[in-house]
C-alpha cells in the first residue's frame, strides 16, 4: 500500500481499454488489498463485483476497504467457478501462475458471449532489480535455501505469443507494452521497499531474520550501483508491463 498510486495506475489504464460492456457480473482475480477491485467497481457500477485472493491478509484488507463487495479466499489455479462473467480482471497476478497456454483460454471460456478478459503483468524479469535478486540469491550462505526462489515467478511470453493464443477464441485482442518510470524518494532503499511486497517475497520469506537482513544489505548495495540516485536523492524506477484485452466471440 506504500506505493498504491503507482501500482493502481496500470489497472486504470487497463480497464479504460475495455469497450462499453453491459456488465452484470465481474470478478477481480488476485484482488490484493482491493485497490484494483475498487477501480473495477467504478468502471462497471451496475455489476455485481467479486474478488478472490490467496492471501487471507489481503482479503481482510479488501473487505474493510469495500464491504459491499463479495471477497473469497482462494488461488487462481484452484478456481472452479464456471461463470459466465462479463469481465474478468487479472491485474499483476498471472505472472505467479504457471501454464498460460492452458490458463488464458480457460479464463476466456468463463466469459459470457462478448465478455472481456483484462490482464496486466509485470514484464521485468530481465531488469537489473530482478537480475540482482537472482544473482545474490545464488552467491551467498543462503544459496541452498533460495535454490528454488528464482522459479517462483512464471516467465511470460511476448505480445505475439499471447495474441496468437487468444485470437482464435476472440473477436478482438489488444496487446500492448508500457514502461512506467516511477520517481521514488529515498534512492535504492525505496526500490528495495517497492519490491519487498512483490518480486523479493520468494527470496525473503524462506530466510530467518538475521540472514534476511544480510541478504537485503547486499541487495540494497547492488541496487544503489544499478540505479544511481538523481541530484535530489530520488531515483527513477523503470517498470515495464504487458497488457492485454481480449473480447470473447459472440455466440460462443
Amino acid at each position: 500500500m506504500a506505493f498504491e498510486d503507482e501500482r493502481t495506475r496500470p489497472v486504470r489504464d487497463l480497464l479504460s481499454a475495455l469497450p462499453d460492456i453491459e456488465a452484470r457480473s465481474v470478478i477481480d482475480l488476485g484482488c490484493g488489498p482491493g485497490n484494483s477491485t475498487e477501480v473495477l467497481a467504478a468502471r462497471f457500477p451496475n455489476a455485481a463485483v467479486r474478488g478472490i485472493d490467496s492471501s487471507s491478509d489481503m482479503i481482510a484488507t479488501a473487505r474493510r476497504r469495500l464491504p459491499q463487495v463479495q471477497f473469497a479466499l482462494g488461488g487462481i489455479e484452484e478456481w472452479t467457478d464456471a461463470g459466465p462473467f462479463d469481465v474478468i480482471l487479472a491485474n499483476a497476478v498471472l505472472h505467479w501462475v504457471p501454464d498460460h497456454a492452458t490458463l488464458l483460454p480457460g479464463l476466456v471460456a468463463k466469459l459470457a458471449s462478448g465478455g472481456g478478459l483484462a490482464v496486466q503483468m509485470p514484464d521485468n524479469l530481465d531488469s537489473p532489480a530482478h537480475r540482482l535478486m537472482r544473482e545474490i540469491a545464488a552467491d551467498g550462505p543462503w544459496a541452498p535455501t533460495l535454490a528454488a526462489a528464482s522459479t517462483a515467478r512464471t516467465p511470460i511470453g511476448d505480445a505475439n505469443w499471447y495474441y496468437e493464443l487468444l485470437r482464435p477464441l476472440c473477436t478482438k485482442v489488444d496487446v500492448w507494452r508500457t514502461t512506467y518510470y516511477h520517481p521514488l524518494s529515498g534512492g535504492a532503499a525505496a526500490i528495495v521497499e517497492w519490491f519487498k511486497g512483490s518480486g523479493l517475497t520468494p527470496f525473503l520469506e524462506p530466510l530467518e531474520l538475521r540472514v534476511r537482513a544480510a541478504y537485503l544489505e547486499r541487495y540494497t548495495a547492488a541496487v544503489a550501483r544499478a540505479y544511481p540516485a538523481l541530484p535530489d536523492g530520488s531515483v527513477l524506477l523503470p517498470f515495464p508491463r504487458l497488457f492485454m484485452v481480449a473480447i470473447r466471440q459472440a455466440g460462443e
